[in-house]
């Protein structure tokens, strides 16, 4: 059968008008990060691809996500490398922050990033791609768009979700209006306020309520139930939020009274230790997580078993919904919204629905997650909160007397790292630490190779590196088993 042709032609919406009929082998929803590794992988199996697009290319983490914030933050840090500089014996006048010309780079360079993925997308045969919003008929029909707009029907013998996610703001949140904005907005900022109050000290609140206070904005960073960022080791945690709140307000666990809207912006009343305080920001940032975008395809028309979020039930090895022909991959299983996982997701569920339906289990690496604060947080391989039964052996160090991290001034955070009694198995690790970013790949490269404690103290260390903290707590680590 011919491939399926569609030809573009101008629409208000820059969507393409197509033929009202596609057959193909697989339909891809989503033509994000997850949506592009299904494509190219699926593609490698079968020519009859179709790549469906809602809205337009570029991926969440080029557009609103690691691109963008790593740019802000960017800038944030050579804000405050100025500022530390007098503490080094150097100073520096007439250091100011220009927040136009900070928010002019962020979206200049964010769009230019923006461009590489477009163009990758592109690439792809006209042929496999089509503009539209897609829902499900059954398990193998899709309608993409409307009649209005150059609706067609899809049949696929297998389809990949992997549309993605988008902010979540709460309900208590929405009555503040245009003064709620999520990290989508922060990104189209022309300029920076002077005020913004963050509600989640995750990943996104902890990363912009930081860059943004290194940048002259006034933030305090509320959360509820005591969480920073991803970390599950109460050590480290409490290690987290100590550092954090030293240098941006961070309440984990914030007794909020009151939140209205007021002419400045927002004005907030809490408990702060049974004191009443109020304070205006300008600007509210909704950090408080994200909502996987598979609510509008229809699945209620489809056979598969959905999770209390609505989320289909998936087999993480193969990525295939129940005993249907439909994979799941990238931000839209709510499971690990990191870019690397997205895309070994997407390989995954594009290699098993072209070849469907011999579906193998494919490859997973090593969990590997960083947060780019300063000091960056960041988690290795199993949790605590997933091996604490098991009783593990924990190395510990301190950075806070380690002689690198001295000498740049850089003496903040913990790290842990677990080991199974008996076996000296490395099992992961958790950590608030200076360039963290890096430890967590050595250990990450060691986790997945299933090295023990002492092959990973029989590597190379350098002096004087930070790499030497991480050594001190492998040292602890081994001699609790040598016990």
């Amino acid at each position: 059968m011919a491939r399926p042709v569609h030809k573009r032609s101008a629409t208000p919406f820059g969507r393409a008008r197509v033929n009202p009929t596609h057959t193909v082998d697989v339909a891809i929803l989503g033509a994000g990060t997850a949506g592009m590794a299904a494509y190219r992988a699926a593609a490698a199996q079968s020519d009859r691809v179709l790549l469906i697009e809602a809205e337009r290319y570029g991926t969440t983490c080029a557009r609103v996500g690691c691109m963008p914030s790593k740019l802000l933050i960017a800038a944030a840090e050579a804000a405050h490398a100025a500022g530390e500089a007098p503490r080094f014996g150097v100073d520096v006048d007439g250091v100011s922050v220009d927040g136009a010309r900070v928010m002019a780079r962020v979206r200049a360079e964010r769009d230019r990033f923006v461009g590489f993925v477009v163009r990758a997308a592109e690439s792809f045969p006209e042929a496999h791609r089509l503009f539209g919003r897609a829902r499900f008929l059954d398990d193998h029909t899709l309608v993409v768009g409307s009649a209005n707009d150059g609706g067609a029907v899809v049949r696929a013998k297998s389809v990949v979700i992997a549309t993605g996610s988008r902010p979540r703001v709460l309900p208590f949140l929405e009555a503040l209006g245009d003064r709620v904005v999520v990290n989508d907005d922060i990104f189209n900022w022309t300029d920076l306020p002077d005020s913004v109050l963050v509600f989640g000290p995750g990943v996104i609140g902890l990363e912009l309520g930081q860059a943004l206070h290194r940048l002259g904005v006034r933030v305090r960073i509320f959360g509820v139930g005591g969480f920073v960022g991803p970390l599950s080791d109460p050590e480290i945690r409490e290690e987290a939020r100590r550092v954090i709140d030293a240098e941006v307000p961070l309440e984990p666990d914030a007794a909020v009274k009151t939140l209205e809207r007021v002419p400045e912006g927002v004005r907030v009343t809490w408990d702060s230790g049974g004191e009443l305080r109020s304070e205006t920001f300008a600007y509210v940032l909704s950090a408080t997580g994200r909502t996987p975008n598979v609510d509008r395809l229809g699945l209620e028309r489809t056979s598969l078993v959905l999770d209390p979020r609505g989320v289909p039930v998936y087999d993480a090895t193969t990525m295939r919904c129940g005993a249907s022909s439909i994979f799941l991959a990238g931000d839209a299983n709510a499971d690990l919204p990191l870019l690397h996982e997205a895309a070994d997701e997407g390989r995954i569920a594009g290699d098993n629905a072209g070849r469907f339906p011999d579906v193998r289990a494919g490859t997973r690496r090593a969990p590997l997650s960083v947060v780019f604060t300063d000091p960056n947080i960041a988690m290795v391989g199993a949790t605590w909160n997933q091996i604490e039964a098991l009783d593990p052996v924990v190395g510990r160090v301190s950075f806070e007397d380690q002689g690198r991290a001295r000498v740049l001034l850089q003496n903040r955070g913990r790290l842990n790292v677990y080991a199974e009694r008996g076996t000296a198995r490395f099992l992961g690790a958790e950590m608030i630490a200076p360039r963290a970013e890096h430890l967590a790949h050595l250990l990450a490269w060691a986790h997945q190779q299933g090295l023990t404690i002492d092959q990973m103290l029989a590597m190379p260390f350098y002096h004087p590196v930070i790499e030497e903290g991480l050594r001190t707590a492998l040292r602890d680590a081994a001699a609790q088993l040598a016990l």
